[in-house]
C-alpha cells in the first residue's frame, strides 16, 4: 500500500513551518497515543504514522529531499531508522515535545490557549503536475530539461494585488478584517462558537474597491512561461520531484502552488533496468562460446569491449562495474549485466552439417548425464 503524503498526515501546508509541524504532531500523539487507545492497533500505527512524517518534515534537509523526490528520497530515512522499538522510545526522541508534564497537562486539564484564524493574505494558488519522460541516458547522468507551462502568474499592472491604485483596497466590513465570521449557539450542553470562513472576502481579511483592469481584481492573469527542471541522476519511473512554488500565482498576493514533475522512463532499445543496474543481452554463436572471444557491447555512456572467456556457457551473467546508473542522492554507479544468450541457426548448408557431425562425434562435445540425472529426468517423465 502506498504511503500517505507527510503533509496531510499531519494536516499541515506545504508552506508550515517548525512550530506547525511541533504542534499537529502533538495534537495528533495525544489522540492516537497507545494509553488513550488501549489494544487499538489502528491507533497505534496512527501514531507511529505520525512520528514518522514529523521526523522526515522536522529535520531540513530530510523535508528538502522529500519535497523533491517524495518518499523515495528519503528512503530508510524515515520512522525507524532510529532505532525506535516502542512507542516509548518516540517520547524519549521527541523529548522537546513531549518533555516535562507539557503533554500530560494537555491529557488531563491543563491550561489551553485559544487559537484564533490568521487572515490570510490572498488565495493560494492551486498546484500543477506535469509528465517528464526520459531516456535511461538521461537518468543515469541527470539532465537539464525546459519545458513550456500555461499557468497562472502574477499581474504586472497591479503587482499581484487586484487593485488599480494603493487605495483601492481596504478592510472587510463584514468581518472586521479577521478572514472569519463567528456565530454563537447554546444548548444544554453549554456554549458552542462556530467559526467559519468570510464569505464576503474568502478569508483575506480585505476587498478590492476598484479592481484592476488587466486582471479583473484577481491579482493574476494567464500566461505561458519556461521552466527549467534540474533532474538528478537516478531518479525512477513514476517517481517524481517538487519544485516549490513554480504552480499556479495565487489570488490578490496569495502564494504560488507548486509544481509537481513525474518522472517517465522511456523503454530502451537495449537495457532493462533493474534499480540502478542495466541488463543487457549479448548473442553470440557457438564457437565464438567455446573458443572465447572479445566483443564490442553498447553502454549508457558510449562503447565497450567486454571478454569473453573459452567455455562461457548459455546463461552466464558478465558484469561491468560502474556502467550502470548513478544512484539518487549518494556517489556511485550502478553495474551492467550482461547476459550470455548463445544464437543457434535455423538453417545450415550441407558443408555445414558435414562438418557439425564431426565435431558431434568427438569426445569434448559429447553429451554425458550422470545416472542420477538420469533418474531426476525419468520422474519427470523427460
Amino acid at each position: 500500500m502506498a504511503k500517505r503524503d507527510f503533509y496531510e498526515i499531519l494536516g499541515v501546508s506545504k508552506d508550515a513551518t517548525k512550530d506547525d509541524f511541533k504542534k499537529a504532531y502533538r495534537k495528533l500523539a495525544m489522540q492516537y497515543h497507545p494509553d488513550r487507545n488501549p489494544d487499538d492497533k489502528e491507533a497505534e500505527e496512527k501514531f507511529k504514522e505520525a512520528a514518522e512524517a514529523y521526523e522526515i518534515l522536522n529535520d531540513d534537509d530530510k523535508r528538502a529531499r522529500y519535497d523533491r523526490f517524495g518518499h523515495e528520497g528519503v528512503r530508510g530515512s524515515g520512522f525507524g531508522s532510529q532505532g525506535f522499538t516502542d512507542v516509548n522510545d518516540i517520547f524519549s526522541h521527541f523529548s522537546d515535545i513531549f518533555g516535562g508534564s507539557g503533554i500530560f497537562d494537555d491529557f488531563f486539564g491543563g491550561n489551553q490557549r485559544s487559537r484564533g484564524r490568521r487572515k490570510s493574505a490572498g488565495t493560494p494558488g492551486a498546484d500543477l503536475r506535469v509528465t517528464l519522460k526520459l531516456t535511461l541516458e538521461e537518468i543515469s547522468s541527470g539532465t537539464s530539461k525546459k519545458i513550456k507551462l500555461k499557468r497562472y502568474v502574477k499581474c504586472d499592472t497591479c503587482s499581484g494585488t487586484g487593485a488599480e491604485g494603493a487605495t483601492s483596497t481596504k478592510q472587510c466590513s463584514h468581518c472586521q478584517g479577521t478572514g472569519e465570521v463567528r456565530s454563537v449557539s447554546r444548548s444544554v450542553f453549554g456554549q458552542f462558537v462556530n467559526i467559519t470562513t468570510c464569505p464576503t472576502c474568502n478569508g483575506e481579511g480585505t476587498i478590492v474597491d476598484k479592481p484592476c483592469k488587466k486582471c479583473m481584481g484577481e491579482g493574476r492573469v494567464q500566461d505561458e512561461s519556461t521552466v527549467t527542471i534540474q533532474v538528478p541522476p537516478g531518479v525512477y519511473n513514476e517517481s517524481y520531484m517538487t519544485m516549490r512554488g513554480d504552480g499556479h500565482a495565487g489570488k490578490r498576493g496569495g502564494h504560488n502552488g507548486d509544481l509537481q514533475v513525474i518522472f517517465n522512463e522511456i523503454p530502451h532499445e537495449y537495457f532493462v533496468r533493474d534499480g540502478d543496474d542495466v541488463i543487457y543481452d549479448l548473442h553470440i554463436g557457438f564457437p565464438e562460446a567455446v573458443l572465447g572471444t572479445e566483443v564490442e557491447v553498447p553502454t549508457l555512456t558510449g562503447k565497450a569491449r567486454l571478454k569473453i572467456d573459452p567455455g562461457t556457457p548459455f546463461g552466464k551473467f558478465l558484469k561491468m562495474t560502474n556502467k550502470g546508473i548513478k544512484h539518487l542522492n549518494q556517489g556511485g554507479y550502478g553495474d551492467q549485466i550482461v547476459r550470455i544468450n548463445i544464437t543457434v541457426p535455423k538453417k545450415v548448408s550441407s558443408k555445414e552439417k558435414e562438418l557439425l557431425k564431426e565435431i558431434a562425434d568427438m569426445p569434448a562435445f559429447k553429451t554425458h548425464i550422470k545416472p542420477d540425472e538420469k533418474n531426476f529426468f525419468k520422474r519427470f517423465g523427460l
